[in-house]
């Protein structure tokens, strides 16, 4: 499916955020993640379902001052 990542039209398999998330090799990585503008906890990834035209934000923490 056609979905949007940080900004970029990408397409993916995944019918999940946590399963587009390892898709995209972010694995266990510590993210945070907003789905349409709408933050989403990383205990409700796996049930947070993805469609076709789904916007997806992933910021990572930085470290440096």
């Amino acid at each position: 499916m056609k979905i949007t990542v940080n900004g970029t039209a990408t397409e993916v398999r995944a019918d999940t955020l946590a399963a587009a998330l390892d898709e995209l090799g972010y694995g266990d990585a510590k993210v945070a993640t907003a789905l349409n503008e709408s933050f989403v906890p990383a205990a409700a990834r796996e049930q947070t379902a993805l469609s076709t035209g789904d916007r997806i934000e992933i910021v990572a923490p930085r470290q440096g001052g």
